[in-house]
């Protein structure tokens, strides 16, 4: 025992102080040799040399992490000292004699004489309480950095939205103006290019508030299961006049492509505006190309990219051999006004538009980029449950007309609401008016023969949904419009909509509302 004795004396309390964890060593028999200043803080008090570790120790109410006591007996300082065999990252909870609890990680090492005989053990451990509230110190610091940088994007958006409007709005009411002049001036000239010209900025207004609606994964959705590959055949004539004649378009569409569940007007934009940022990165030219194919996302590849989600996806790739992106660059792609194109050249809202659309359907988008090695941008789609829909041939010519049915308008903007009744009655429909539910239910249980019913979803008080529940309790089978631009609780239409009703997204045009009514109108 002499000789275990003065093995033990090389690990000194000078040595033991200058390692980082709390440390105490123990002979064979369990008595403590040396301690450093971590352990004592631990405990909160100072052992005694040459006491056994379980007098000491079992001052200590010890218990397991399931909140069970733990005997002294079963520690992992007895086990080792019976056993010779090594303790690692075992996790005790101590309870000091103030009653306060502490949780620590024990590493416990046994020790040897050169004949291989046990002598002791040296136990190192960690105490958790102060690991955990600094991860969560740090955790709290990342949120504040998140929501800074969300303040920061916030002030972007803003400024880009009110640059953009304005331009729009004045293009607008510059037009009006010129318009009124010429009309009081009795000079009818040139007013079509003018009426144009504001028709044009109203366009592109509609087109940025999509854009935003996007970005926000709060635009109205019509989800459903598409076949990818029909729609990139179907855009090969646009997407290769939109490139030019310098950039090279090719396609490697996988024909045992999955269905995706996804909006299919909104991914023909997403793909255009993937196309239109590979050829302005190509500007000596090159080539692009269009991919499809399966993809399943393991856990393994989802803990790499929060953003993802397990499960069988459609891939969609567009790839160039452009100039390529930095790592800066990448990482601040998504965000909203964020553009490498010259001042007036894109409102820098194509990128942000494209991940908020693909997360709002559920998806994941991701860039592999080098510089000057071009740049290869993916968009996971959900995997849809069935098969995919045949796109219906719809003409693009002039609005449907009506056959004198009878339509009532439901909308709380009186001038949004008047514009609308002028526009039924122009498309041949009678047309009935109401600013609000209440007027609205009364006509509906009047003996007014009613065919369609268009009404506004943000209503006050009552939302459009929920006042069309009560048309159709008073006329079972009547036709529904639902007419919106933004709306929370309608951005899926597929969950919002029942059979026999439609969806109209602000702004629209009136062969776009002459369609939607001739279609609903033919059941």
């Amino acid at each position: 025992m002499t000789n275990s004795i003065s093995a033990l004396k090389w690990i000194s309390t000078d040595l033991i102080e200058l390692l980082p964890a709390s440390v105490y060593v123990c002979d064979a028999r369990g008595a403590i040799t040396s301690y450093n200043r971590r352990a004592a803080e631990v405990w909160g008090r100072n052992p005694k040399l040459g006491d056994s570790e379980s007098k000491f120790c079992g001052s200590h109410k010890l218990y397991r992490l399931d909140g069970t006591f733990l005997p002294h007996a079963e520690t992992p300082m007895a086990h080792t000292l019976k056993s010779g065999e090594a303790a690692c990252d075992q996790e005790v909870i101590i309870e000091k004699l103030d009653g306060s609890r502490v949780t620590v990680l024990v590493n416990i090492a046994p020790l040897f004489d050169g004949k291989g005989a046990l002598i002791g053990a040296i136990n190192c451990f960690q105490d958790l309480s102060a690991h955990n509230q600094s991860e969560a110190e740090r955790a709290q610091m990342r949120e504040e950095l998140h929501q800074a940088q969300k303040i920061q994007a916030l002030g972007e958006l803003t400024g880009g939205i009110a640059h953009d409007f304005n331009n729009l709005i004045n293009e607008i009411t510059g037009s009006l103006d010129l318009i009124r002049l010429r009309i009081k001036a009795g000079r009818t000239d040139e007013i079509d290019r003018f009426v144009e010209g504001a028709s044009k900025a109203a366009h592109r207004a509609g087109e940025l508030t999509h854009r935003l609606l996007a970005f926000a994964r709060r635009q109205s959705l019509d989800t459903k299961a598409t076949d990818v590959n029909a729609l990139i055949v179907g855009m090969k004539d646009i997407l290769r006049r939109t490139l030019g004649e310098n950039v090279a378009f090719d396609s490697t569409l996988d024909a045992e492509l999955w269905p995706a569940l996804t909006d299919a007007n909104q991914f023909e934009s997403a793909l255009l505006n993937l196309v239109i940022n590979a050829r302005d990165a190509m500007p000596a030219g090159g080539r692009l190309t269009v991919g499809t194919s399966n993809a399943h996302l393991d856990e393994a590849y989802v803990r790499t990219r929060d953003d993802a989600r397990v499960g069988d996806h459609v891939m969609i790739s567009v790839a160039d051999t452009g100039c390529g992106m930095s790592e800066e660059i990448v990482a601040k792609a998504f965000e909203p006004f964020f553009t490498t194109k010259p001042t007036g050249h894109g409102t820098g809202l194509g990128l942000s538009m494209i991940y908020g659309f693909v997360k709002q359907s559920g998806g994941h988008v991701r860039i592999e980029s080098e510089l000057g090695r071009g740049s290869c941008i993916k968009l996971y789609l959900r995997r849809a449950a069935h098969d995919a829909e045949q796109p219906s041939e719809i003409a693009k010519s002039d609005a449907p007309r009506g056959q004198g049915q009878t339509v009532l308008v439901v909308d709380d903007n009186e001038t949004l609401r008047s514009v609308m009744t002028e526009v039924v009655k122009e498309l041949g429909y009678n047309s009935l008016e109401a600013p609000d539910a209440p007027t609205a239910i009364s006509i509906l249980k009047s003996a007014q023969p009613i065919d369609l019913f268009v009404t506004d979803v943000g209503l006050p008080n009552m939302n459009g949904r929920q006042l069309a529940e009560i048309a159709l309790e008073r006329r079972p089978g009547l036709k529904v419009l639902f007419i919106t631009g933004y709306a929370a609780n309608a951005m899926v239409r597929e969950e919002f909509l029942a059979p026999g009703m439609e969806m109209l997204t602000k702004p629209f045009s009136v062969e776009a509302l002459g369609t939607k009514l001739e279609a609903l109108l033919k059941g």
